[in-house]
This record gives structure tokens, sequence and C-alpha cells, in this order.
């Protein structure tokens, strides 16, 4: 692979862009964005070598799109039209069955690799992009199987190299897993940080008891409207779902306090201790 090309050169598009030109500096990275600015300020940190544009992207090797979902249901048709037959396109939305669907019958389905990173942080831009993001973290390929073996297997190694481990799913159970383990905890933090700010409207000082704990629980609640709006459109039902079952585990918290029932709230929280060692596997 010589020439990549980057469809938003944000957080995640960004930091893969640092990773892979410094495994690979022969490479030319070239960015593609809807604001000039985005550009400027990518080629300044040195994110990118050049700019470019949708029509360059005949020219590529390998197009990452890390666009907002919906965008990228709606222009993924249209880049893998231009893609060559040696070219390769994969994506890092955080949902995958409405992507998949929206090229399910492309005459060049072989030339795209569904994919989601899991990594990130609460920023967001160019300025977001940090070195090593992806060491250690897993990254989810759904169907396999339709991407062109000698494609999927130089991207697979690119990814690999810049530290991330591959498993493999499908796109529904992609999608209702990563509701549970990343989309209801954004909304989670999202509300948290709504009822803090409605609460601060009376009590002004609120904030100067702000610890570790609520900074670290409200983290998520700084990540970007535009991306995550989108996630919870295209995963809706799942999210749902969720959300009816951590409201039903809310209210029976708030049942047990309203009962005194301490031993019984003890319990749950030594129970729901046991995270610590799933987390730890994890790792």
């Amino acid at each position: 692979m010589k020439n990549i090309y980057i469809i938003g050169v944000g957080l995640i598009g960004g930091s893969l862009a640092i990773d892979i030109k410094k495994n690979n500096p022969d490479m030319v990275i070239h960015g593609i964005s809807r604001k000039d600015a985005t550009l400027e300020t990518a080629l300044s940190l040195n994110l990118i070598d050049k700019k470019a544009t949708l029509d360059d992207i005949e020219h590529a090797d390998l197009v990452i799109v890390s666009i907002p979902v919906d965008a990228t249901v709606t222009l993924l048709p249209t880049i893998l039209d231009k893609i060559s037959d040696n070219g390769l396109v994969v994506d890092a939305g955080s949902t995958k069955e409405d992507i998949c669907l929206a090229v399910a019958n492309h005459p060049k389905r072989r030339n795209f690799l569904a994919m989601h990173p899991i990594a990130g942080t609460e920023h967001s831009g160019p300025n977001a992009a940090i070195p090593g993001l992806f060491i250690g973290k897993t990254n989810i390929i759904c169907e396999v199987e339709k991407t062109a073996f000698k494609l999927q297997e130089k991207a697979l190694k690119l990814f690999a190299d810049v530290g991330m481990r591959m498993r493999y799913m499908n796109p529904v159970a992609h999608d209702k897993h990563i509701a549970y383990m990343s989309h209801l905890s954004h909304i989670s933090s999202f509300m948290l940080g709504k009822t803090v700010i409605d609460k601060e409207k009376n009590e002004r000082d609120i904030f100067d008891m702000a610890g570790s704990g609520f900074a670290s629980t409200v983290r998520l609640a700084k990540s970007s409207p535009e991306m995550w709006t989108p996630i919870f459109k295209q995963n809706k039902t799942n999210v749902i779902e969720t959300l009816e079952e951590y409201i039903i585990n809310l209210t029976h918290f708030k049942e047990l306090m309203k009962q005194d029932d301490f031993d019984a709230i003890f319990n749950e929280m030594k129970d729901t201790n046991y995270i610590k060692d799933i987390l730890n596997g994890m790792g």
C-alpha cells in the first residue's frame, strides 16, 4: 500500500494516520474533509501529507472512512463507486448493521471491509489525535467473508501493526453488544451531566464539590453530539432495550433506598464488584 486516503481526519482518523505513518514512512497520507480548515489543521499537525477530494479516491490503495455514521451510510456507495478494483475501503463506525446494508448489493462490495476499532477519548477533531491510541484495543471486523481476501489481508496487517487485536462478529450482534458496552455508558454520562447542570442553576457552588469520581463518570458527556446522535438513531432498537433494563435497575435501587434495605444495597454492590475481574480479564 502506498496511497492512503482518510475521510474525516479527527480523533480516530488522525490517530490512525499518526501510527500508520510511523510504521510506514513511505506511505502518503491524504486527507479529505467537508471543511478546509480541518485539513489545514491536519496538515499543520503533520497528520496528513496532502489534501484531497473524493474524486482523487481512484488513486487510493486504502480509504479509511471515519465520519459520523449517518454520513457514512450516505457516502459509502459513492466512495465504492470511485475506488479502483485493487483498492479497499474501510469504515470505523460505531454501528455496523445499517452501514453494511448500505453497500450489501454494491458491485464493489468485495472492496469494502466493515470494522469498528473500539478506542477513543471524549475529545474530537484533528487536535484530539494521539499516538498509540489503538495499542491493545479490539477491532471488530464484520462480514469479513464478503471482502476480497488479498485486500483484507493487507489492511488487517496494517491495523495489527498499530496494536489492534481483531475480533470477528456479524453486524447485528455487534450493534446489540455495543449498545451495552458503549452506547449506554455515553447516555448515562450525558444524563448525569444534564442532571447536575439542571441542579446547578439553583446551587451555583455544586461544582466546587465535584471530585474525581464525578469527573470520571461524566467524562463521556464531553463527547461530540454530532457523532453520537446518529449512532443512537441507527442503533435505536438496541439502545432502547438497554435503557429499559438500566431503568429497571435504577428503579430497583431507589426502592431499596426507600425501604431502608441497605443490606440488599450492600449485597448488590458487592455482587457488581465482579466487574473488576471481568475488566482485568479484558486487560
